[in-house]
């Protein structure tokens, strides 16, 4: 199959699996837009055409968010995108606080292409919450995110410069929202 037939049945699949998902922000943007964000990113900014990579980008939460399990997204995607989506997922049977510093202690030992989708999804996560923050989030829990997402792209530095660059522009530009410098 051409791979943009490919691009497109991954779309589709997580289009299904996220249907009646919204993300948390104050504009409640349908979820899907998130992991095509994600996905975006890794293309334009990032520079790169792997189809398996673009394919977890877009499959990354799907996982960890929906009933989608490792073995279907291998039967439909093959065990390279499986290995990618794994690498992203969050073991959602831990505490919230224990997920993120798992996260942070993990980003370093993610293969170079889950170190990219891993960029793309801060950029992505640090932009939403910096113009459409969740309605029940205070200042000082944005603060603390933005600050929780630059320990994780500091475990993955070195992975992809136009990604990292764009990173610390959308956390700059979070910042100056929230006031910080």
């Amino acid at each position: 199959m051409a791979d943009t037939t490919q691009l497109l049945r991954a779309l589709s699949f997580a289009a299904l699996k996220h249907r009646d998902q919204r993300r948390k922000g104050n504009h409640q943007a349908p979820y899907i837009n998130h992991p095509i964000e994600v996905a975006t990113l890794v293309a334009t900014i990032g520079g790169i055409d792997d189809l398996a990579v673009l394919q977890a980008a877009i499959l990354h939460d799907t996982i960890e968010d929906t009933d989608a399990t490792p073995e279907e997204i291998e039967r439909e995607f093959g065990v390279d995108v499986r290995g990618l989506v794994l690498e992203m997922t969050d073991d959602m049977s831990l505490p919230s606080q224990k997920r993120k510093q798992e996260q942070v202690l993990r980003a370093s030992t993610l293969s170079p292409r889950a170190k990219s989708i891993k960029i793309a999804d801060k950029i992505a996560n640090v932009g939403d919450i910096a113009r459409h923050p969740p309605p029940d989030w205070s200042l000082e829990r944005r603060r603390n995110y933005f600050a929780w997402t630059k320990q994780v792209i500091d475990q993955v530095r070195g992975t992809n410069a136009a990604l990292e660059a764009t990173y610390d522009e959308v956390l700059r530009q979070a910042q100056e929202i929230l006031g910080q410098h």
